[in-house]
């Protein structure tokens, strides 16, 4: 049976895509809202100086990444079975935990029990993807995805300016607290207003064999391409996990920033990346292709990390805001090619393997950017390079468009949006 011939969901396509889109900018205010302030949290917490306390916002991450690491494929596969509609109001309502319980921590271990639960529910944006693909037909979906980033993006433009604008009136906690009252309010929203959008009969028993990173991994290896471009997603994700890890730490110890400059800074960039995904991506893409929009995105990515490593003044940070922009449109170009080499009743599983591998990366790669700022941050042991996590980023962005041009082939290169064909269903 054909993915075309199946009943699509009794749903308005494009008023599911406007509920989604809405739910991504309220979630990413309240991730974007609490950037700014978490290093003074920490070193309220800990009483470490700038540099040490940056080694927990790193393991913050990875025990979040670890439990994604494991829960990501279980909830896409489970969004298979069940629609996405109550698993993303599930993950919606453990994050919301997440924030109060950090918000109001006593204690170090609060904050690490809140990213155990933020970890376990965070499925938000492979279930937001998962109704892109339900409800776009191939020729549009990349700049659908694209939408999802540009919703980002303005709730990443919103939320650090509102985190460093409430840390500075209210002290460091307030911005969390925020946080937990925006996403419970999501929550409510979507309660009474998100649909379901898997058709019954487009849905797939849940098998445990399938439910977990390996095993959805090796399912989907069977899909020409598919593995190859998960890769080269996991090795872009490490490179980004040195924005939510190390840059407020960074510009603060290298440009002397405060709260309020870190929140503008990343406030700034939320508006970029709302004009390329929200608008230029729906020219760039069908015009070049979802090959070299990838190539686009990874070159802008490696220019904007390599710039903001050597920025020895703030000018130059923003600088480099339209290049971290234009690194958005390898996602969703990585995304379609993916997703069009899937059915209909296995978009949950390859979103959930897409986010297992990114958990991955969010385990290894804050790690890594906290352990290279701590040592780089260290004015009593030269060399002093505050943004040297940023260039250890630039070449893992390198390094993906290499990985990225070896596993592709001359059709991926030669291939436009409107040729994509969607595959059949086993």
């Amino acid at each position: 049976m054909s993915a075309t011939s199946t009943s699509s969901p009794k749903v308005n396509g494009k008023n599911a895509l406007i509920f989604v889109l809405l739910t991504v900018v309220i979630n990413s205010i309240g991730f974007g809202i609490m950037i700014p302030v978490l290093p003074d949290l920490l070193k309220e917490l800990t009483g470490l100086a700038n540099n040490e306390a940056a080694i927990h916002g790193g393991w913050l991450t990875f025990v979040f990444a670890v439990m994604q690491f494991i829960c990501m494929p279980i909830v896409g596969a489970l969004s298979d079975r069940y629609g996405r509609r109550p698993i993303m109001l599930l993950s919606l309502f453990g994050l919301s935990i997440d924030y109060f319980i950090m918000g109001f921590a006593p204690t170090i271990a609060f904050l690490y029990l809140g990213r155990i639960i933020a970890g376990a529910f965070g499925a938000t944006f492979s279930t937001a993807n998962a109704y892109i693909a339900d409800i776009s037909p191939p020729e549009t979906r990349a700049q659908n995805f694209g939408l999802v980033g540009a919703a980002f993006g303005i709730g990443f433009m919103l939320g650090p300016v509102l985190g460093g604008f409430i840390g500075d009136a209210y002290g460091p906690r307030a911005p969390f607290i925020a946080a937990g009252i925006i996403s419970m309010i999501n929550v409510i929203y979507g309660f009474i207003f998100l649909p379901e959008t898997l058709a019954p009969e487009n849905r797939r028993p849940f098998k445990w064999s399938r439910a977990n990173p390996f095993g959805s991994l090796k399912s989907l290896g069977r899909i020409k391409g598919v593995k190859g471009l998960i890769f080269v997603m996991f090795a872009l994700a490490v490179a980004h996990t040195v924005y939510p890890s190390t840059y407020a730490f960074s510009t603060i110890e290298g440009l002397g920033w405060d709260a309020g400059d870190v929140g503008w800074s990343l406030g700034a960039f939320g508006l970029a990346s709302i004009i390329v995904q929200g608008g230029l991506i729906r020219v760039i893409i069908p015009k070049i292709g979802l090959f070299w929009a990838g190539v686009m995105g990874m070159v802008s990515a490696s220019i904007a990390y390599t710039g903001m490593g050597l920025a020895q003044a703030g000018w130059v940070i923003y600088a480099m805001g339209p290049f971290a922009a234009f690194a958005g449109l390898y996602n969703p170009a990585l995304n379609n090619m993916m997703s069009t080499r899937v059915g209909k009743d296995e978009q949950g599983e390859l979103q959930g393997a897409i986010g297992a591998a990114q958990g991955l990366a969010l385990m290894i790669g804050p790690l890594m950017m906290t352990n290279v700022f701590e040592r780089f941050a260290d004015k009593t042991a030269p060399p002093y390079v505050p943004g040297a996590p940023f260039l250890l980023a630039g070449g893992l962005a390198a390094l993906s468009l290499l990985i990225y041009v070896l596993v592709t082939n001359e059709d991926d290169r030669r291939a436009r949006v409107s040729d994509v064909v969607e595959p059949g269903i086993d």
